[in-house]
């Protein structure tokens, strides 16, 4: 099968399109074939190598996580799953907390799925732009309702409302009963009005510190300076997330607030939770671009660019 692989960190240059054998599962595995996967900005940093200290690669690694496809069969522990069902998993990148090997493999034509990653698609999605959903929709889950506990009625303010995570976090929260503000570019701003935001801050042209205050959570998926002036709009006791970079103890301690940076975790339970408000029309998948397999380096240039609105699909299978 062909199978996107990293070969050293470093540059894009350094991923490559290989042939290789069909992976083996385990007795609690499952063999998918896949349809689509995505991008994510994570697959960038493992390429660079920036995330050698929390996600050591043994090279060549197979570089993806996001998928969705179809059942070829599954192990014997895993017999819920059929031939032909639908899926969407979440690979873990590189081995993770705890973890001896290497996982990955979504950018390829089959992948080894562990049976609890794994959730049926959404019925009423496109299997492709199922793809769109493990860490996009996945991480404003768990940001959100299991970092922050975001609350109906609270105010949330977000970082890249347009962007993969951001894009879901605007949905998830105004979906819930939240108020949703959101920065993003001028380019951008009816996209996240139309996904449900109250309010859109164009950051280019204003600065969001001197226009909101007394927020309950912020949502940062950008970091910079967006992440150093958030804390003092939140309100004492508030919640800052961060899942861009680390945050400031001791801004966190001067403003009394809460500041946590999240690492996404694969759960093919929560995927499975996320599929139902697809199939009620309550989340959507907003797409930016999609690319065949071959094309991947062009995908992954587009992500590298920090221009994509939503998710960038690769489609793997042209059936």
């Amino acid at each position: 099968m062909k199978c996107v692989r990293v070969h050293e960190y470093g540059s894009l240059e350094n991923a490559v399109l290989d042939e290789i054998p069909v992976p083996e599962i385990g007795m609690t595995d499952v063999l998918v074939k896949i349809d689509a996967a995505s991008i994510n900005p994570l697959d960038l940093k493992l390429v660079s190598g920036t995330l050698q200290e929390h996600f050591p690669l043994s090279m060549p690694y197979p570089l993806g996580t996001d998928l969705a496809g179809t059942v070829v069969k599954a192990g014997s522990l895993a017999i819920r799953w059929k031939k032909g069902d639908r899926v969407f998993a979440r690979l873990e990148p590189g081995p993770g907390p705890g973890s001896e090997y290497s996982r990955g493999g979504a950018f390829a034509e089959f992948a080894s799925v562990p049976a609890k990653q794994l959730a049926p698609a959404p019925a009423h999605l496109p299997l492709d732009y199922a793809a769109g959903l493990p860490t996009g929709a996945g991480a404003a889950w768990q940001a959100l309702f299991e970092t922050a506990h975001l609350q109906p009625g609270q105010t949330l303010l977000i970082h890249g409302g347009s962007g993969g995570v951001g894009s879901f976090a605007v949905q998830l929260a105004k979906y819930i009963g939240a108020r949703v503000i959101a920065t993003t570019s001028k380019t951008n701003a009816e996209m996240v009005r139309e996904l449900g935001a109250d309010e859109v801050i164009d950051y280019e042209n204003q600065d969001f510190a001197t226009t909101v205050s007394n927020i309950d959570v912020v949502l940062d998926t950008v970091g910079g300076v967006a992440h150093s002036k958030s804390y003092k709009v939140i309100r004492p006791g508030g919640v800052l997330v961060t899942i861009a970079t680390f945050p400031d103890p001791e801004s966190a301690k001067a403003h009394g607030v809460s500041a946590t940076w999240m690492l996404h975790l694969s759960d093919g339970a929560q995927l499975s939770l996320i599929a139902g408000l697809c199939n009620t029309g309550a989340l959507k998948v907003p797409v930016d671009s999609t690319f065949s397999l071959q094309d991947f380096a062009s995908a992954l240039t587009r992500s590298a660019s920090g221009r994509a609105t939503g998710k960038i699909l690769l489609k793997v299978s042209q059936s």
